[in-house]
């Protein structure tokens, strides 16, 4: 029986080591020290381009930039001749790291029971594990909003970081509760309501939306008269109580530009005092109108048709750009839910080309997000005393030739593997094998 007991032991061990080793073949681990990143041409997004500069990286900051830097004994120096480095990619709104497989409902986590449900909080269901993630952050996004989507009020959407065991570790300092403004007109071609259909749908909604905000109003009066004692616990007003006081921030979702424009109304009138727009496909159309409210935007996606049949087929492009034009402060989003967040850069490549320009579209993916969500003094830019999230490249990462050779977040050398580059170094020299028979 002893030598059974023995023998069961030895073989789990030997398994044990054996899966050990594969998992550490397949997921190297990030590094965390001391780096200095020479000889490179730095965009530092907020003060210019740097040519043959230097990048300390200490205790996951940014220690030093510039032209004459010191190298610190035992640095991990990295030669970046020829290349470049630029602050990581922010992805304003998606839905990663809460959907891994669309067509398994198991692996999606977006969307929960309820029209007013701004107590269910995204950080809370993002999946650390995500195959997705790597695939983002090689590619030079290391930040993303990771939003509920599906109801009037659908949650509390939380900006995140692609590294970190738990979401915990993962949370970047910004969340906003995410409405889905009431919408006026058909959602699409095979929408078949009747004109009065559509009216009294919208009509139902709004008022469902007025009514949580009054209760939110009340029980915020007697939150701060009672001073949180006495009060039944209700969690839809208590999520609700930081935006009603100005603490967080209403991400309204909005394309049209009559819902738009109902959008800017509501929130005058209801005197909402942070507030963001999302989507705003249309948002050249009332771009002005937006600019007079100075709510900031974040528009996306970019690559998109245009949202009305004889509109020209740039719409969605230009969209930014005229946006910008008008005084609008613009981030950009690709609002997917799995891979393809990975695609950031040439969103903004589009919105670039087509009238915002190379210099507004890149800080439309850095430092105007981070301004957008309050972590500016972290992210965004190439800085002395910032969290040192960054990527280098062999050139402009909005260009589809160009090649990211390394990501830092936080401080963290990231291994550049993911799902896709395994499978191609698995099939680039595979070998036919050869018949038994």
């Amino acid at each position: 029986m002893k030598r059974k007991i023995h023998l069961y032991f030895s073989i789990l061990v030997i398994l044990f080591c054996a899966a050990t080793s594969v998992l550490w073949a397949q997921s190297p681990k990030a590094v965390f020290g001391t780096f200095a990143l020479t000889n490179a041409t730095i965009e530092t997004v907020t003060k210019g381009v740097i040519q043959n500069g230097t990048v300390i990286i200490t205790n996951g900051k940014i220690a030093a930039v510039g032209t004459s830097v010191t190298v610190p004994a035992g640095a991990q120096v990295i030669d970046c001749k020829g290349l470049w480095i630029y602050p990581g990619m922010i992805d304003s709104f998606t839905q990663l790291g809460l959907s891994e497989v669309a067509s398994d409902a198991r692996t999606r986590d977006f969307e929960e029971v309820g029209d007013i449900i701004p107590q269910v909080h995204a950080i809370t269901a993002v999946n650390p594990n995500s195959a997705l993630i790597p695939v983002t952050r090689i590619s030079g996004v290391t930040t993303v909003i990771a939003a509920p989507r599906g109801s009037l009020v659908s949650g509390t959407a939380a900006l995140i970081d692609l590294h970190g065991y738990t979401p915990d570790q993962m949370f970047a300092g910004f969340e906003g509760v995410v409405l889905q403004f009431p919408d006026v007109g058909r959602r699409s071609f095979f929408d078949r309501r009747t004109d009065d259909e559509l009216k009294k749908d919208y009509e139902k909604k709004l008022n469902k939306l007025n009514e949580a905000w009054d209760r939110a109003i009340e029980y915020h009066k007697i939150d701060s008269a009672s001073k949180s004692k006495g009060i039944a616990y209700y969690p839809e007003m208590e999520a609700l109580l930081p935006v009603i006081r100005g603490e967080r921030a209403l991400m309204i979702q909005a394309d049209a530009a009559k819902d738009i424009l109902n959008a800017l109304q509501w929130v005058k009138e209801r005197k909402v005092k942070k507030v963001i727009l999302v989507g705003v496909l249309e948002g050249w159309r009332v771009a002005a109108e937006i600019a007079k409210a100075n709510i900031p935007v974040i528009t996306g996606p970019i690559q998109e048709l245009p949202s009305r049949d004889y509109d020209r087929y740039d719409k969605a492009y230009a969209n930014a750009g005229l946006m910008k034009k008008a005084g609008v402060k613009v981030a950009l989003c690709t609002q997917e839910a799995r891979g393809n967040v990975r695609n950031l850069p040439y969103h903004a490549a589009f919105a670039a080309s087509y009238g915002l320009g190379r210099e507004e579209a890149l800080k439309a993916v850095t430092i105007v997000p981070a301004e957008i969500f309050g972590v500016a003094d972290r992210i965004g830019s190439i800085e002395a005393g910032k969290d040192a999230t960054l990527f280098i490249s062999d050139g402009d990462p909005f260009e589809t030739k160009t090649n990211i050779k390394q990501v830092f977040i936080d401080g963290w050398k990231i291994p550049m593997v993911s799902r896709q580059t395994e499978l191609y170094e698995e099939f680039l020299k595979r070998e036919p094998g050869v018949s038994k028979n």
